[in-house]
C-alpha cells in the first residue's frame, strides 16, 4: 500500500460551510478541501484527526462506532445546531492509535462518547460527503508542550503504511479579537512566512526545532494568544517523518492568511 501524505488545514471559522454569506468568503478553502481526496494515492481505511478543538489532560482517543456531533460554537443560525455528519468510528483504528503511543511511552486515555466537533465535520464532509470514512480523533494534551506533540506525530509515523491518512486541523492564524483588523495582516503573514520556513526545510529536525520555539518568534502571541489552533502542526510535523512540507493552499479572509500544509505527497 502507497504511504499516506499527512496534511494541516486551516478549518476556517465555525460552521462555515452551512452559513451562505461565509461560504462565499471562504469560497477557496471549499473548493481545496473538495479537491483533497485526488490529491490521495487511495481513498483512506480511515481518518485519524488531531483538532484543535479537543484537549485533555492526557491523550485521548475517540472509541465511539457512532460518533454524535459537537456544536462547539455559539452565535450561528439555528440549523447550524442540527448539521449531522454521519461517518462511522473505528474502533480498531482507536486501538492501534492507543497501541502505538503506548509502544512509545506516551499513556493515552480512550472516551466512547466524543463526537465530531466543526474542525473535524468541516473539513471531512467537504472531502468525503457521502460520510463512508470512518475518522477517529485524538486530542491535544493541555499542557500544550510541542515537543511531547510531535513525538506523538512521530508515534503515529506508521499509519501512514496502512492506508491511514493523519490530519491536523486548526488555523495558521487564530486570535480572536484579531479577525478583521488591518494591523493583523502582517502579525499574521510573519508568522505564516516563519512556518512556511520550517516545514520547508530538508532536514525533519531542524523543521521540528524550528516549530518547537514558534513562540520565540515575534509576534507570535499576537498570532496565536492560545496556541490551540497550531499545535495539531506540531503532530502532523512529527508525522511526516522526513517528508518535506509545502503549502497546499492558502485563503484570504478576515484580513488575515490561513494556510494548510501537505508532507509526502509526490511532486
Amino acid at each position: 500500500m502507497t504511504k499516506m501524505p499527512v496534511y494541516f488545514l486551516s478549518h476556517g471559522g465555525g460552521p462555515w460551510p452551512y452559513v451562505e454569506s461565509m461560504r462565499q468568503q471562504f469560497s477557496k478553502t471549499e473548493r481545496e478541501f473538495k479537491a483533497l481526496p485526488n490529491r490521495l494515492p487511495a481513498t483512506p481505511k480511515a481518518v485519524l484527526v488531531i483538532t484543535g478543538h479537543w484537549e485533555a489532560e492526557q491523550f485521548t482517543v475517540s472509541t465511539a462506532e457512532r460518533p454524535p456531533m459537537v456544536y462547539d460554537y455559539s452565535g450561528f443560525p439555528e440549523h447550524t445546531y442540527h448539521i449531522q455528519y454521519p461517518a462511522p468510528g473505528s474502533p480498531e483504528l482507536a486501538s492501534r492509535v492507543k497501541s502505538l503511543l503506548s509502544n512509545a511511552g506516551i499513556s493515552a486515555k480512550e472516551d466512547s462518547g466524543r463526537g465530531f466537533d466543526h474542525g473535524t465535520f468541516v473539513p471531512l464532509a467537504l472531502m468525503y460527503p457521502n460520510a463512508d470514512v470512518p475518522i477517529v480523533m485524538l486530542s491535544l494534551k493541555s499542557d500544550y508542550d510541542p515537543q511531547e506533540h510531535i513525538r506523538v506525530g512521530q508515534a503515529l509515523l506508521p499509519l501512514r503504511d496502512e492506508g491511514v491518512l493523519i490530519i491536523g486541523s486548526g488555523l495558521t492564524y487564530h486570535n480572536m479579537r484579531g479577525f478583521g483588523r488591518d494591523e493583523s495582516t502582517p502579525i499574521a503573514e510573519a508568522f505564516e512566512n516563519y512556518l512556511n520556513n520550517a516545514i520547508e526545510q530538508s532536514d525533519a529536525k531542524v523543521r521540528n526545532a524550528m516549530l518547537a520555539k514558534w513562540e520565540t518568534i515575534p509576534g507570535a502571541r499576537l498570532a496565536h494568544p492560545r496556541e490551540d489552533h497550531l499545535i495539531p502542526l506540531m503532530v502532523v510535523a512529527g508525522a511526516a517523518g522526513n517528508d518535506i512540507g509545502r503549502p497546499v493552499f492558502v485563503d484570504h479572509v478576515m484580513k488575515v492568511p490561513m494556510a494548510s500544509y501537505e508532507f509526502g505527497r509526490g511532486a
